[in-house]
């Protein structure tokens, strides 16, 4: 039996992380998540766009746990109903109530729709497995039907709202679909009839970067085909258009969400301190606020005096920290507050087109970028068969272009309504899927 029984709610970047140097460490430890399995969410839309399979990028938590040497991982597959703060309790919808020693909340964080009247309703996110196969299925099976039709008036509309990284990256990837796989897979469509339009309320595309690679990214966009409109705040999202602030409007298909994330909805009903964004506010050594043996990581936390971007880095270099200041309480030791590590941002364009920004200055666009961004997923994704799968799917595509643009097919769902006419509602038999 391990020194203390840590329990980590989210199976995530910071969850796992903090598990591994725990269990290390002598510590047990139980993941509770209500997914069987961990994602690698920055290649969701890679999933939502035909290119990967979703088993290529996630992992099965109890494949994680059996594989812990020290015999101290578990996992339950759950979702996390309530917390009994004072008898160190964790309410959980399957089985009896988990005791524990000390807490670890990362639950990741959900879309920020701002409150836009519709957002939430008629758009669609790429933040979990499912929905990115949603996605998938509603662009393909607009595609398949227009060629069935042969229309030459009928679009297919695309509306990717939020230029950050992941909606550059899904914009572009929509926008190599309309401009490679389009010709070679399916011929009894025109490139212009697939429309994919980049909304960016900002005047500028991922803010974060330098200038300089602001540019290069919206002009590389632009000559993937990608109508990309700066300065256009969306006011209200309907099922077959979106109004804009400007007073225009867009009739569309599909509205893909990537403006922002919020806090997962749940960490109000536990009762925990929140603040910008709905976020667990935590202490500078992640200490929930006023939660002793409680602490936060990830994307869903927030300390208010040194606030740190929902990306991947800080949820892995706050999970390690948690796991030394636990480490530390047990051994009686000194906690350290956290200090972030920058270690460059990174995103994808297209086909030997990305953007990487170094701490040191150093900027790279084009095919380096390019490669360096694929290294580092790859290397970061969980599972020597993840690793090979994603590496051997996109090896693929990039030797056989433009025929393998779209490799990975799923099943046939109801059209999207601006596609449909009269005689549009009875549904195509189904067809096997190709998901792992």
């Amino acid at each position: 039996m391990g020194e203390s029984r840590v329990v980590i709610i989210g199976g995530g970047f910071a969850g796992l992380t903090a598990a591994h140097e725990l269990t290390s460490a002598g510590h047990e430890v139980m993941i509770i998540d209500r997914h069987a399995y961990t994602t690698f969410q920055p290649l969701l839309y890679q999933v939502a766009t035909g290119a990967l399979n979703p088993g290529d990028v996630t992992y099965s938590l109890r494949r994680w746990a059996s594989n812990d040497r020290s015999h101290l991982a578990s996992f339950r597959r759950a979702t996390v109903t309530g917390i009994d703060f004072e008898k160190k309790l964790v309410m959980v919808s399957r089985g009896q109530p988990i005791g524990y020693d000390k807490l670890l909340v990362c639950p990741g964080v959900g879309a920020n729709f701002f409150g836009i009247p519709g957002a939430e309703e008629f758009t669609k996110r790429i933040y979990t497995r499912r929905q990115a196969l949603e996605v998938r299925d509603i662009i393909f099976s607009g595609l398949e039907l227009m060629a069935a039709e042969r229309d030459p008036n009928k679009k297919l509309t695309a509306i990717v709202v939020g230029g950050g990284p992941t909606g550059v990256e899904t914009a572009g990837a929509l926008a190599e679909m309309k401009t490679q796989a389009l010709p070679a897979l399916y011929p009894e469509i025109g490139v212009d009839n697939f429309h994919v339009v980049l909304v960016e309320m900002t005047d500028r595309l991922l803010g974060p970067f330098d200038r300089r690679l602001q540019r290069y990214t919206k002009r590389s966009l632009a000559k993937l085909g990608v109508d990309v409109r700066l300065s256009t705040a969306v006011k209200e999202v309907f099922a077959d258009h979106v109004d804009f602030a400007d007073g225009s409007k867009l009739d569309c298909d599909i509205v893909i969400w990537a403006s922002g994330v919020g806090a997962h909805p749940v960490v109000k009903e536990w009762g925990l301190p929140q603040g910008r964004g709905g976020r667990i506010l935590v202490e500078p050594d992640q200490q929930v606020v006023g939660f002793p043996d409680v602490y936060a990581a990830g994307d869903a936390c927030l300390c208010e005096s040194d606030p740190q971007p929902q990306l991947a880095q800080p949820a892995l270099q706050q999970g390690k920290l948690v796991a030394h200041n636990i480490i530390a309480d047990k051994e009686g030791g000194a906690r350290q507050t956290f200090s972030y590590n920058d270690k460059g941002t990174m995103a994808t364009i297209g086909r030997n087109s990305a953007v990487v920004q170094l701490p040191n200055g150093a900027k790279f666009t084009g095919f380096p970028a390019w490669l360096m961004w694929v290294l580092v997923h790859l290397a970061t994704l969980l599972g020597g068969r993840n690793r090979i799968s994603a590496m051997l799917n996109m090896g693929v595509r990039y030797l056989s272009w433009p025929r393998s643009a779209v490799g990975i097919i799923g099943d046939y769902v109801d059209a999207p309504s601006k596609l449909k006419s009269a005689g549009d509602h009875q549904e195509l038999p189904e067809v096997s899927n190709q998901d792992d």
